[in-house]
């Protein structure tokens, strides 16, 4: 590994310490599935019959979220309505561990919440509840009070602009203000056209639309277009720099005083299932790289490295940390930097590995699956020396799903299981060989903590909720001790054959001879 490696590696872990406030627009994204087997008599529409609903973080939330999954300390400025809908948000921040203080209710004002009709893979309808309309000057008194108490603690601040009306062309003058009095690196997810309500700002990052839209329509179909845009917006509005996000083309870095731009690719091997959030992962990144003592071109080349993780993801899935460091071992996001006379775009050393989550990771990252629609499958057992048998197995049941996830009994519960002399390989051993296989998509430890505690996978298929549930054996569904709970959450089992002849315990055996 590079040194220049190890000094974006060493950002990472610094991120830990970094406190990062974000103002903007929060809302929630609400999710609600269901199957439709007939047509409205009332009228030609389908009819969704409703089967689950999920609800998570939305707007400027899923900027804090991803901070919050890169370590820092998030900090969130916002407003919500005095509904039942703001109560929820607030618990979904709080869950997240962020102090949900800053998030004021105002009685003249409605929640925001933007709702996901989808019938299997197919969204039917998206519906959104708002009220467009700018904060009075008592809202606006409130909150930069609330930002006069908060901004000597943070590092960087980060406006989220969703164009809802939190974020007024002179409550956005009074936060930059206030922001560079306390020396806070201000950075700005701009909406609309006229970007000199930014006037001050440290960075703003559009995209390559956002950016031809604020520029009167200046082309960004290559570098030295994006440069152009971007000088021109630099000299016009008042801002000290642009991050301009140019999806398979990478990044470009451009800064006003007499710098030169730098551009950084995008690798060129990246398998994209979906951009949904990779702007907010974007900003995030920059944010806390800045606030761990990063520059502004290094934190740029790992905010390139992180949008390039999530767009292979599903959903608005924020960027982990432990995924990023993961990445960054095996790449270097200096080689992403064009210098003069180069433009070979380089390739991320993306060797397929599933990740090994925590229950809360797992069911979030089940909440992004299902919002797209996927058949989720389960499966669970101690995989101590995995062999043909195992592997034939998962092969077959992720055939008849979209999603695998293995469950992955802990040391301890092997020992119950199995005795004193188990299991062979510990769990982290386990679970890392398992998470290589392409038929596993995640992997997840669970088992019993102490003699007497339940040892079954129940309490795991109650959080995570597969539509599929496989269990390989000669068994009847109603001996299968997780069937029931299964079936409580709408989901089937599936007996599985097993392949005769191959076993963990004849493998020992035959290692014992």
């Amino acid at each position: 590994m590079s040194e220049q490696a190890n000094k974006d590696i060493d950002i990472i872990h610094a991120m830990k310490d970094a406190s990062v406030l974000v103002v903007g627009d929060i809302m929630l994204d609400r999710f609600v599935y269901g199957k439709v087997e007939r047509i409205s008599p009332e009228s030609p529409v389908p009819v969704l019959s409703v089967t689950r609903e999920n609800i998570m973080l939305g707007g400027a939330g899923n900027t804090l979220s991803n901070l919050v999954n890169l370590g820092c300390k998030g900090r969130v400025l916002s407003i919500t309505g005095n509904d039942e809908q703001g109560r929820i948000l607030k618990e979904l921040v709080r869950k997240i561990g962020v102090d949900n203080a800053d998030i004021i209710e105002f009685k003249d004002r409605k929640t925001i919440v933007k709702t996901r009709f989808l019938a299997g893979h197919q969204q039917l309808l998206r519906t959104d509840f708002e009220r467009v309309q700018p904060i009075c000057v008592e809202a606006m008194k409130i909150l930069l009070n609330r930002a006069q108490d908060i901004l000597p603690d943070v590092k960087v601040m980060i406006l989220s602009d969703y164009g809802k009306g939190l974020l007024t062309p002179e409550f956005i003058k009074l936060l930059i203000d206030l922001a560079h009095k306390h020396n806070v690196f201000v950075l700005v997810d701009p909406k609309g056209k006229d970007y000199s309500i930014y006037s001050g700002a440290d960075i703003v990052t559009p995209n390559k639309k956002e950016l031809s839209e604020a520029t009167r329509g200046i082309a960004v179909n290559n570098d030295d277009e994006v440069v152009k845009a971007a000088d021109y917006l630099i000299e016009n509005s008042g801002i000290k720099a642009v991050i301009a996000t140019r999806s398979q083309d990478g990044m470009s870095v451009i800064q006003g005083g007499g710098c030169d731009p730098v551009h950084i690719r995008s690798a060129s091997d990246i398998e994209v299932f979906d951009v949904s959030g990779a702007g907010d992962t974007v900003i995030a990144t920059i944010a806390a790289s800045i606030a761990a003592g990063g520059d502004l071109i290094k934190a740029a080349s790992i905010a390139n490295v992180a949008g390039s993780i999530v767009v292979a993801k599903v959903g608005t899935a924020p960027i982990r940390a432990e995924e990023l460091l993961e990445t960054l071992k095996h790449h270097d996001p200096q080689a992403d930097i064009v210098q003069k006379g180069k433009s070979k775009r380089p390739n991320i050393d993306r060797v397929r590995q599933a990740p090994v989550l925590n229950w809360q990771e797992a069911r979030e990252e089940v909440q992004r699956w299902r919002a797209r629609g996927f058949k989720i499958g389960f499966t669970n057992g101690c995989f101590d020396i995995l062999h043909y048998g195992h592997v034939t197995y998962l092969n077959d049941a992720r055939r008849k799903c979209d999603r695998l996830i293995v469950g992955l009994n802990s040391d301890f519960s092997v020992k119950l299981l199995k005795g004193d002399d188990r299991p062979v390989h510990d769990e982290n051993s386990r679970a890392r060989v398992l998470s290589a296989l392409g038929s596993v998509d995640m992997v997840v430890l669970f088992g019993a903590k102490t003699h007497g505690d339940d040892n079954t996978a129940c309490a795991l298929l109650e959080q995570l909720m597969p539509d599929i549930y496989f269990k390989g054996g000669d068994y009847k569904v109603d001996q299968i001790p997780e069937a029931p709970t299964v079936a409580r959450g709408g989901g089937v089992v599936d007996v599985m054959p097993v392949y005769d002849g191959h076993s963990t315990t004849s493998s020992i055996e035959k290692m014992r001879v």
